[in-house]
Protein backbone atom coordinates (compact mmCIF):
# COMPACT_ATOMS: atom_id res chain seq x y z
CA UNK A 1 0.00 0.00 0.00
CA UNK A 2 1.60 3.36 -1.28
CA UNK A 3 0.86 5.97 1.15
CA UNK A 4 0.53 9.77 0.35
CA UNK A 5 0.74 12.43 2.76
CA UNK A 6 0.06 16.02 2.44
CA UNK A 7 2.27 18.58 3.84
CA UNK A 8 3.42 22.13 3.47
CA UNK A 9 6.48 22.43 5.26
CA UNK A 10 10.14 20.62 6.14
CA UNK A 11 8.89 20.06 9.75
CA UNK A 12 5.90 17.86 8.34
CA UNK A 13 7.65 16.52 5.14
CA UNK A 14 10.39 14.80 7.93
CA UNK A 15 7.61 13.88 10.01
CA UNK A 16 5.77 12.19 7.05
CA UNK A 17 9.20 10.48 6.24
CA UNK A 18 10.29 9.04 9.95
CA UNK A 19 6.11 7.89 10.22
CA UNK A 20 6.81 5.81 7.18
CA UNK A 21 4.71 7.36 4.14
CA UNK A 22 5.93 6.84 0.65
CA UNK A 23 5.34 10.16 -0.69
CA UNK A 24 4.01 13.21 -0.12
CA UNK A 25 2.38 15.86 -1.53
CA UNK A 26 3.89 19.50 -1.03
CA UNK A 27 1.99 22.17 -1.11
CA UNK A 28 1.75 25.83 0.64
CA UNK A 29 -1.39 27.43 1.45
CA UNK A 30 -3.38 24.64 2.59
CA UNK A 31 -6.11 27.27 3.26
CA UNK A 32 -6.92 27.44 -0.25
CA UNK A 33 -6.44 23.96 -0.59
CA UNK A 34 -2.82 24.45 -1.76
CA UNK A 35 -1.15 25.97 -4.24
CA UNK A 36 2.53 25.72 -6.04
CA UNK A 37 5.62 25.90 -3.08
CA UNK A 38 8.35 28.54 -2.96
CA UNK A 39 11.47 27.62 -4.93
CA UNK A 40 13.07 27.61 -1.19
CA UNK A 41 10.31 25.47 0.22
CA UNK A 42 10.86 22.94 -2.81
CA UNK A 43 14.58 22.53 -2.28
CA UNK A 44 15.00 22.77 1.63
CA UNK A 45 11.92 19.66 1.82
CA UNK A 46 13.99 17.80 -0.95
CA UNK A 47 17.18 18.16 1.36
CA UNK A 48 15.67 16.91 3.95
CA UNK A 49 14.01 13.72 2.98
CA UNK A 50 14.46 10.71 0.89
CA UNK A 51 11.25 9.66 -0.10
CA UNK A 52 9.26 10.94 -2.82
CA UNK A 53 8.50 14.56 -3.34
CA UNK A 54 5.74 15.42 -5.56
CA UNK A 55 4.73 19.44 -5.53
CA UNK A 56 1.48 20.88 -6.16
CA UNK A 57 0.90 23.01 -9.25
CA UNK A 58 -1.55 25.47 -8.83
CA UNK A 59 -1.03 29.16 -9.82
CA UNK A 60 -3.69 30.26 -7.60
CA UNK A 61 -6.52 29.65 -5.47
CA UNK A 62 -9.91 29.32 -7.01
CA UNK A 63 -11.71 27.04 -10.18
CA UNK A 64 -9.68 24.93 -12.18
CA UNK A 65 -10.09 26.80 -15.78
CA UNK A 66 -6.60 28.56 -16.66
CA UNK A 67 -5.87 31.45 -19.16
CA UNK A 68 -2.89 30.26 -21.34
CA UNK A 69 -1.29 32.85 -19.20
CA UNK A 70 -1.82 30.70 -16.23
CA UNK A 71 -0.84 27.64 -17.83
CA UNK A 72 2.63 29.39 -19.07
CA UNK A 73 3.15 29.74 -15.32
CA UNK A 74 2.15 26.14 -14.29
CA UNK A 75 4.79 25.05 -17.38
CA UNK A 76 7.45 27.48 -15.72
CA UNK A 77 6.41 26.24 -12.24
CA UNK A 78 6.89 22.88 -13.54
CA UNK A 79 10.45 23.47 -15.11
CA UNK A 80 11.38 25.04 -11.67
CA UNK A 81 10.57 22.05 -9.59
CA UNK A 82 12.38 19.75 -12.04
CA UNK A 83 15.27 21.65 -11.57
CA UNK A 84 14.85 20.63 -7.37
CA UNK A 85 15.35 17.06 -8.32
CA UNK A 86 11.53 16.82 -7.34
CA UNK A 87 9.93 12.95 -7.98
CA UNK A 88 6.81 14.55 -9.79
CA UNK A 89 4.10 17.25 -9.91
CA UNK A 90 0.20 17.24 -9.52
CA UNK A 91 -1.92 19.76 -11.38
CA UNK A 92 -5.57 19.38 -12.82
CA UNK A 93 -6.69 21.84 -15.30
CA UNK A 94 -10.35 21.77 -16.59
CA UNK A 95 -12.60 23.35 -19.72
CA UNK A 96 -15.74 26.09 -19.09
CA UNK A 97 -17.93 22.99 -18.93
CA UNK A 98 -16.23 21.57 -16.07
CA UNK A 99 -14.74 18.89 -17.76
CA UNK A 100 -11.25 17.50 -17.88
CA UNK A 101 -8.86 19.44 -20.58
CA UNK A 102 -7.11 16.62 -22.42
CA UNK A 103 -5.32 18.72 -24.77
CA UNK A 104 -3.76 21.22 -22.15
CA UNK A 105 -3.43 18.17 -19.58
CA UNK A 106 -1.64 16.13 -22.11
CA UNK A 107 0.58 19.45 -22.99
CA UNK A 108 1.94 19.62 -19.55
CA UNK A 109 2.29 16.23 -18.89
CA UNK A 110 4.41 15.77 -21.48
CA UNK A 111 6.33 18.47 -20.36
CA UNK A 112 6.76 17.25 -17.48
CA UNK A 113 8.39 14.08 -18.06
CA UNK A 114 9.98 12.16 -17.22
CA UNK A 115 8.67 13.31 -13.77
CA UNK A 116 5.86 11.43 -12.54
CA UNK A 117 1.97 13.37 -12.35
CA UNK A 118 -0.74 12.84 -10.88
CA UNK A 119 -3.90 14.69 -11.36
CA UNK A 120 -5.89 16.00 -8.65
CA UNK A 121 -9.24 16.20 -6.85
CA UNK A 122 -10.41 18.80 -9.82
CA UNK A 123 -12.09 15.24 -11.20
CA UNK A 124 -14.26 15.05 -8.37
CA UNK A 125 -15.68 18.40 -10.13
CA UNK A 126 -16.77 16.63 -13.38
CA UNK A 127 -20.09 15.44 -13.83
CA UNK A 128 -19.16 11.73 -15.45
CA UNK A 129 -16.61 10.24 -13.74
CA UNK A 130 -16.47 7.78 -16.22
CA UNK A 131 -15.55 9.45 -19.05
CA UNK A 132 -13.04 11.61 -17.33
CA UNK A 133 -11.74 8.95 -16.05
CA UNK A 134 -11.00 7.77 -19.84
CA UNK A 135 -9.79 11.85 -20.96
CA UNK A 136 -7.57 11.70 -17.98
CA UNK A 137 -5.58 8.26 -19.13
CA UNK A 138 -6.05 9.48 -22.37
CA UNK A 139 -4.00 13.03 -21.25
CA UNK A 140 -1.09 10.27 -19.99
CA UNK A 141 -1.37 11.18 -16.16
CA UNK A 142 0.09 8.36 -13.85
CA UNK A 143 -2.53 8.74 -11.16
CA UNK A 144 -5.74 10.13 -10.31
CA UNK A 145 -6.58 11.71 -6.64
CA UNK A 146 -10.12 11.37 -6.00
CA UNK A 147 -13.12 10.64 -3.38
CA UNK A 148 -15.22 9.52 -5.87
CA UNK A 149 -16.85 12.73 -6.54
CA UNK A 150 -18.35 12.80 -2.81
CA UNK A 151 -17.12 15.19 -0.26
CA UNK A 152 -14.68 12.60 1.26
CA UNK A 153 -13.47 9.18 0.33
CA UNK A 154 -16.03 7.50 2.45
CA UNK A 155 -18.71 8.58 1.19
CA UNK A 156 -17.44 8.31 -2.44
CA UNK A 157 -16.19 4.31 -1.53
CA UNK A 158 -18.65 2.56 -4.23
CA UNK A 159 -17.47 4.99 -6.68
CA UNK A 160 -14.11 4.45 -5.91
CA UNK A 161 -14.16 0.91 -6.23
CA UNK A 162 -16.06 1.60 -9.96
CA UNK A 163 -13.26 3.80 -11.48
CA UNK A 164 -10.51 1.33 -9.59
CA UNK A 165 -12.06 -1.69 -11.47
CA UNK A 166 -12.43 0.65 -14.89
CA UNK A 167 -8.94 1.79 -15.14
CA UNK A 168 -7.78 -1.71 -15.52
CA UNK A 169 -3.83 -1.25 -14.47
CA UNK A 170 -4.05 2.12 -17.08
CA UNK A 171 -3.70 4.33 -14.12
CA UNK A 172 -3.71 4.26 -10.19
CA UNK A 173 -6.57 5.38 -8.64
CA UNK A 174 -5.55 7.07 -5.10
CA UNK A 175 -8.28 7.55 -2.39
CA UNK A 176 -8.15 10.70 -0.87
CA UNK A 177 -10.72 13.17 1.29
CA UNK A 178 -11.23 12.21 5.01
CA UNK A 179 -9.08 9.31 5.17
CA UNK A 180 -7.67 8.59 8.48
CA UNK A 181 -6.06 5.68 10.55
CA UNK A 182 -9.36 4.67 11.64
CA UNK A 183 -10.92 4.39 8.40
CA UNK A 184 -7.79 3.67 5.94
CA UNK A 185 -8.16 -0.50 6.41
CA UNK A 186 -11.93 -0.75 5.88
CA UNK A 187 -11.97 1.95 2.73
CA UNK A 188 -9.14 0.12 1.04
CA UNK A 189 -10.48 -3.12 1.35
CA UNK A 190 -13.83 -2.44 0.05
CA UNK A 191 -12.62 -0.06 -2.69
CA UNK A 192 -9.02 -1.85 -3.71
CA UNK A 193 -7.32 1.09 -4.31
CA UNK A 194 -2.96 0.50 -3.94
CA UNK A 195 -2.48 4.02 -2.91
CA UNK A 196 -4.01 6.36 -0.43
CA UNK A 197 -3.97 10.04 0.52
CA UNK A 198 -4.27 12.18 3.95
CA UNK A 199 -2.95 15.11 5.11
CA UNK A 200 -3.07 14.03 8.67
CA UNK A 201 -2.76 17.78 9.49
CA UNK A 202 -4.03 19.40 12.73
CA UNK A 203 -4.23 23.15 12.38
CA UNK A 204 -3.38 25.79 15.62
CA UNK A 205 -4.65 29.00 15.24
CA UNK A 206 -3.73 32.29 17.05
CA UNK A 207 -3.69 35.89 16.67
CA UNK A 208 -1.10 38.23 16.12
CA UNK A 209 -1.01 42.15 16.32
CA UNK A 210 1.02 43.85 14.12
CA UNK A 211 0.96 47.71 14.43
CA UNK A 212 -2.95 48.90 14.26
CA UNK A 213 -4.15 45.36 11.91
CA UNK A 214 -4.97 42.21 13.49
CA UNK A 215 -3.86 38.85 11.34
CA UNK A 216 -4.93 35.45 11.56
CA UNK A 217 -2.26 33.09 11.86
CA UNK A 218 -3.26 29.36 11.04
CA UNK A 219 -0.26 26.44 11.13
CA UNK A 220 -0.65 23.12 9.78
CA UNK A 221 1.40 19.87 11.18
CA UNK A 222 2.00 16.48 10.41
CA UNK A 223 2.79 14.38 13.43
CA UNK A 224 5.46 11.45 13.47
CA UNK A 225 2.59 9.04 15.11
CA UNK A 226 0.07 10.17 13.30
CA UNK A 227 1.38 8.75 9.72
CA UNK A 228 3.07 5.77 11.40
CA UNK A 229 -0.36 4.87 12.77
CA UNK A 230 -1.68 5.35 9.00
CA UNK A 231 1.03 3.55 7.60
CA UNK A 232 0.17 0.92 10.05
CA UNK A 233 -3.65 0.57 9.71
CA UNK A 234 -3.15 0.71 5.42
CA UNK A 235 -0.57 -1.75 5.79
CA UNK A 236 -2.98 -4.03 7.50
CA UNK A 237 -4.80 -4.70 4.29
CA UNK A 238 -2.09 -5.97 2.36
CA UNK A 239 -1.66 -8.79 5.24
CA UNK A 240 -5.58 -9.20 4.53
CA UNK A 241 -5.58 -10.24 1.52
CA UNK A 242 -2.52 -11.80 1.85
CA UNK A 243 -4.44 -14.00 4.63
CA UNK A 244 -7.42 -14.28 1.81
CA UNK A 245 -4.93 -15.74 -0.39
CA UNK A 246 -3.38 -18.25 1.96
CA UNK A 247 -7.16 -19.35 2.99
Amino acid sequence: MNVEICIDSVQSAIAAARGGANRVELCSALSEDGITPSAGLISAVRDAIDIDVFVIIRPRGGDFIYSDTELDVMARDIEEAKTRKVDGVVFGILKEDGEIDIERTRRLVEFARPLGVTFHRAFDLCSDLGRSLEDVISAGADRILTSGGAADALEGMDRLAQLHKAARGRISIMAGGGIRPSNVRALTLRTGVAEVHSSLSKSSGESAQMGSDRYGRRTYLVLEDDVRAFRAAAGATALDAEMDIRR
